[in-house]
């Protein structure tokens, strides 16, 4: 009995979680027609270059614009903007 809950409970959540990404896809496409669906956030990147004694050098590069969706999540290979925003700093292991 309690098998066929918790079978009962995993289908539920992969079935809400589908409908939220689905409705997620809509809501841009809508956002894609109206002009809104992009924008772009500064990322700085930092080479992390490994050096003898286990010591790791980081090297800046310059920053760059990085377009990302007004989203959930990702879609159409771009990550959303709440995402980007919060790690607009990113590490590039050498």
């Amino acid at each position: 009995m309690a098998k066929r809950y918790i079978v009962l409970t995993l289908a539920g959540v992969a079935g809400a979680s589908l409908l939220l990404y689905a409705g997620d896809y809509v809501a841009l496409q809508v956002r894609i027609h109206r002009g809104n669906a992009f924008s772009s956030v500064t990322v700085r990147r930092f080479y992390a270059v490994p050096q003898k004694g286990g010591k790791v050098e980081f090297l800046s590069a310059d920053p760059q614009q990085q377009t990302c969706t007004r989203s959930l999540f990702p879609q159409m290979g771009n990550p959303p903007c709440w995402y980007l925003a919060r790690h607009s700093e990113q590490r590039i292991d050498m």
